[in-house]
């Protein structure tokens, strides 16, 4: 049974989170385990309880959601620090590949299979999967508000 786990963002400044409790529900019918960390929607008022309810566990400790992932869910990049833990893990996130050569050195030093979420075709047979498209429509909706 595959691992998913999704850890807070690094950044202070980064209120998004890349799983929301409906996420949760939904891997849990493909019988997959959700490890999120404490505090993951806090941004998005989202409770830990919240996340629970779907089916995830709630764990304190960076380290230990990563020993026990195999995919690892985040918006931006994981820090470096991170990294060291998630040696033959996934991680699916945006990743600047073209402009963080240093950062894609580190992943396959640690033997990280990474999938950039801007790099995702933007045509209409992939539109669903399409995070450039999204975030750009909430950015529009935002300055319209």
């Amino acid at each position: 049974m595959a691992k998913i786990a999704c850890l807070k963002e690094a950044a202070a400044t980064e209120r998004r989170c890349a799983l929301l409790p409906a996420n949760v529900k939904a891997y849990a019918l493909i019988e997959a385990d959700v490890i999120v960390e404490s505090g993951l929607g806090e941004g998005i008022f989202i409770s830990d309880d919240e996340y629970a309810s779907a089916g995830a566990t709630v764990l304190n400790d960076r380290a230990e959601i990563l020993a026990q992932a195999d995919v690892i869910l985040s918006v931006d990049k994981l820090p470096a620090e991170d990294i060291v833990h998630a040696k033959n893990k996934t991680v699916i996130s945006f990743l600047d590949p073209f402009n963080s050569h240093a950062y894609v050195d580190l992943l396959c030093e640690h033997q990280v299979t990474s999938f950039s979420m801007e790099m995702i075709p933007r045509s209409t047979r992939c539109q669903k999967m399409d995070a450039l498209s999204s975030q750009a429509s909430l950015a529009g909706y935002v300055m319209v508000t």
